[in-house]
């Protein structure tokens, strides 16, 4: 099946999810249109679904070699018509983020750009692309950032918008807003502390100082540090187990999905509230279909067949 076809499969299903309860037909009409009529890659953010055994893996690769991939406004709405999309795709269960450009994940907002707009032009892109961002680390499914080179100010930001970060040996990672006047606008000044603590983010945001990959790895800020060149082949690793344990025909996707909604959502309460919604996903799994058949195969001592129902 095409990527159209997959796409428009998936809205069937969203929208016939949707209908059960009060919903606009006329929204629901235009966004399905733009959606579907709209290209699922832009010339800087290119989609590409990967086949056969790795079938269920997204790579969404930035791809503006003239800039080092900075996020200028054409890179920003590719990037938010992507997530969007991916978020109402059943057929995918993992999204690697990388780049095609070498020694640059993200060089982070196009200055150059930035020079011409005015003081509310500026507010409305940095609004915009916190909320990318947030899109980004709501996606149901797990995300990898692949981090080859540079990964600075607001390209850092997109990685720690994602579940994972795979560094090469090469990669310098670190937020130098403060340098220009300003503070990371797009999450940074909460997401890093939420990963390192609150004392290292602080030291690396006041300084605005640039980290390699090791470093990065013994802060918590990424999951690992491999040879430059090997970050791809880690991430995709990783990303052919998380799908293998998500595929619907083997096993359980909905439990993929609520461990993310427990994690990212917990950490923002409490213990107990935390522990509370840990309850509360537990729960939805507990009337599943998948939940019996995954007892039956064990009890049967063959491989569970899940439908993600």
């Amino acid at each position: 099946m095409g990527a159209l076809g997959m796409v428009t499969r998936s809205l069937t299903r969203h929208y016939s999810k949707k209908n059960s309860g009060p919903f606009k037909l006329h929204h629901q009409y235009q966004s399905w249109r733009t959606l579907i009529l709209e290209p699922l890659s832009s010339e800087s953010v290119q989609v590409r679904r990967l086949s056969d055994a790795d079938s269920g893996i997204v790579e969404v690769n930035l791809h503006r070699p003239e800039t080092k991939n900075a996020i200028g406004n054409e890179m920003l709405r590719g990037l938010r018509h992507t997530f969007e999309t991916l978020e109402m795709d059943d057929e995918a269960n993992v999204v690697m983020i990388s780049s095609s450009v070498p020694k640059a994940f993200c060089a982070g907002a196009d200055l150059k750009e930035r020079k011409e707009m005015t003081a509310s032009e500026v507010q409305f892109f940095v609004n915009s692309l916190r909320s990318t961002f947030a899109l980004l680390e709501a996606l149901r499914v797990p995300t990898i950032a692949v981090i080859e080179g540079a990964a600075l100010g607001g390209g850092l930001e997109m990685a720690l918008a994602c579940d994972l970060r795979i560094c090469g040996e090469n990669a310098v990672l670190g937020l130098p807003e403060t340098g220009l006047a300003i503070i990371p606008g797009a999450g940074g000044t909460q997401r890093l502390p939420r990963l390192v603590g609150k004392a290292v983010a602080k030291e690396l945001i006041f300084t605005g100082r640039r980290i390699e990959a090791k470093e990065a790895m013994s802060i918590g800020l990424a999951n690992y540090a491999v040879p430059a060149g090997e970050a791809r082949p880690k991430a995709l690793e990783i990303a052919r187990e998380i799908n293998s344990k998500a595929r619907k025909i083997c096993q359980g996707p909905i439990a993929i999905r609520m461990a993310k909604k427990a994690i990212n959502d917990g950490i923002e309460v409490d213990l107990q509230a935390a522990l509370d919604l840990e309850e509360e996903c537990y729960e939805q799994l507990l009337n599943t279909n998948d939940r019996l058949e995954g007892l039956a195969a064990f009890a049967e001592k063959r491989k569970p067949m899940y439908r993600g129902e």
